[in-house]
């Protein structure tokens, strides 16, 4: 039933900044555990940030600690992922999914979007 869609992505410098949207639809984004995942060339689906369902708990891969910030408007039912400082290491297609558990625990990811490309080069 939920739906989620990502947008934002594209092509920055190094150093440089985006936001990407997770736009849920179908039912409210609050009643669920967001987490961010990227998918990198040559490299394991990883996870990059999570925001947690009730309580709003956040968490960050150390990869992207101190560069990036998730958060959730639960007006508009998204979440954000404002990416700062990125590097070339950052690009890749980044998903979010959504969980019924939450951020801390290994919870089973059970929708998904179809993810947005981000590319940093110069």
């Amino acid at each position: 039933q939920l739906r989620l869609v990502e947008s934002g992505g594209g092509l920055v410098q190094p150093g440089g900044s985006l936001t990407l949207s997770c736009a849920a639809s179908g039912l409210p984004v609050n009643y669920f555990t967001i987490k961010w995942f990227r998918q990198t060339p040559g490299k394991e689906r990883e996870g990059v940030s999570c925001i947690s369902e009730g309580d709003s708990a956040t968490s960050y891969a150390e990869f992207v600690k101190d560069r990036f910030t998730i958060s959730r408007d639960d007006g508009t039912n998204t979440v954000y992922l404002q990416m700062n400082s990125l590097k070339p290491e950052d690009t890749g297609v980044y998903y979010c999914a959504a969980t019924t558990g939450y951020c801390e625990g290994n919870y089973q990811y059970g929708y998904w979007g179809q993810g947005t490309q981000v590319t940093v080069s110069s």
